[in-house]
């Protein structure tokens, strides 16, 4: 989509100039005041050219000043570039005292005009999503998103960030679990202390242990000195145990002890070790399942989940999947210096179409190969990989019933998020009854949140 932007300029000599100057801009036109009032409600530009000395006083600058400054009123973010004669410079610095972006000064020159809009709009861009950015809870630093569902769990993960509650995160791979839990710590009163963090899967069962709580001098064969734990080295901070959800059943009851005693005992050691730590816990597993069939052990499940927070997958996160695509663009074209600027609008429906089984780590990577393999600067879904929903091949859902369904199990879905999985605020959020809710979760087979209720 190419960028808007309105020239005003009541000379149709310098019309038509412009307009073949500006020919990789959209470019429209108006000749006095109140056109140029209209224009500017009717194409929201991003640049606007003003030339001060407009009709009916074409030979001051107090027309084009008072168009300046209905721009200004209705549109404060408007780019706008005043146009003046070479004697005009004391009005041109009040046009800037005015809000104006910057001046230029007569004779029109193609590629100097060309430079002054470019600037102008990459500063836009950059305002833009700045102002985006500074919505998406500033207050939980490391948390992007404007989505209902995000701003619920932001705001609970904020209450607990002070206390020393253990917590628990749930939800699918690449939600952002890691991400919480470092917002958690370093919005707390530990945040100048560790943030030490294990994943549970990725280490083998006979070496975990021996990882939490460390070992002594010649606990077995390789034990050269002695060693301390993440648990120990996490002294004062936080630990992070991702997914706990596997750790081994043999471990749970060591693991149970020092969260209830808070000391521990290295392995091949005999002494208690007092530990003062916060402890914050995620898996992407279905704990409450894992012990109705025994593979976890349910004293833990109760001491690590003293405050549970579900993470929603990216699919369920309205329009968080741009804002956070908007995000890793500009950190990614800094660190592989492209000179990539944007999305294209195909790309935009896409991201928001796509199901995004991989959550935010697969928007990640589908990015960062984006960003170093597109060929020109704006982001196009062939670049990102995926399908625009345009697509013929694609058969449009036209079935009522089907339309009904797949509508009610999101909306379904959504309220359960945001209401942090209480199937009775879930109910009073659709506006239904708990056995109608009951009813509707065992007909759209919605296994997960059958699981919980």
């Amino acid at each position: 989509m190419m960028d808007k932007v309105l020239v005003v300029d009541d000379d149709l000599g310098i019309q038509k100039q412009l307009k073949w100057a500006l020919s990789e801009f959209d470019t429209v036109f108006a000749a006095d005041r109140s056109s140029a009032i209209a224009q500017l409600r009717r194409f929201e530009p991003t640049v606007v050219t003003l030339d001060l000395g407009l009709p009916p006083d074409p030979a001051n600058a107090s027309e084009g000043l008072k168009t300046l400054q209905e721009i200004m009123a209705l549109s404060p973010h408007t780019k706008v570039i005043v146009v003046t004669g070479n004697n005009e410079k004391e009005n041109a610095l009040k046009a800037i005292s005015m809000g104006a972006y910057d001046f230029y000064q007569k004779p029109i020159d193609s590629d100097t005009i060309n430079i002054l809009i470019k600037r102008a709009l990459n500063l836009a861009e950059l305002e833009s999503e700045n102002r985006l950015l500074s919505t998406s809870n500033s207050s939980m630093g490391r948390i992007i998103g404007n989505s209902d569902a995000i701003q619920a769990i932001s705001r609970k993960a904020e209450k607990i960030a002070l206390t020393d509650i253990t917590a628990l995160l749930l939800g699918e791979s690449g939600t952002g679990k890691e991400v919480f839990a470092r917002s958690i710590h370093e919005h707390s009163n530990r945040k100048t202390k560790p943030f030490v963090a294990i994943n549970c899967a990725s280490i083998p069962e006979n070496l975990l242990e021996s990882e939490l709580f460390g070992y002594e001098k010649g606990a077995f064969t390789g034990a050269n000195k002695t060693t301390l734990g993440k648990i120990e080295t996490a002294q004062g901070g936080t630990l992070f145990l991702d997914e706990i959800g596997d750790m081994p059943l043999g471990l749970q009851a060591k693991m149970l002890r020092f969260l209830q005693e808070r000391v521990i005992e290295r392995v091949g050691g005999r002494s208690e070790i007092p530990v003062d730590i916060r402890v914050v816990c995620a898996t992407h597993r279905d704990l409450q399942g894992m012990v109705k069939e025994e593979n976890f052990r349910e004293d833990l499940y109760y001491r690590v989940g003293e405050i549970v927070i579900s993470i929603p997958p990216l699919r369920e996160r309205d329009d968080d999947v741009v804002l956070l695509a908007r995000t890793f663009l500009n950190q990614y074209k800094e660190e592989y210096g492209t000179k990539t600027k944007g999305f294209s609008d195909e790309a935009v429906e896409a991201m928001l179409n796509h199901p995004w089984p991989g959550n935010i780590r697969e928007l990640q990577n589908k990015l960062k190969s984006a960003v170093v393999l597109a060929e020109g600067t704006v982001i196009t879904a062939d670049d990102l990989g995926l399908i625009s929903k345009a697509k013929e091949s694609e058969p449009m859902v036209l079935n009522l019933r089907e339309v009904r369904e797949l509508a009610e199990s999101k909306a379904i879905r959504r309220a359960y998020h945001q209401s942090e999985q209480n199937i009775s605020k879930t109910a009073e959020l659709l506006g239904v009854t708990r056995p109608t809710l009951y009813s509707l979760i065992e007909k759209y087979h919605l296994d997960d949140l059958k699981a919980s209720t």
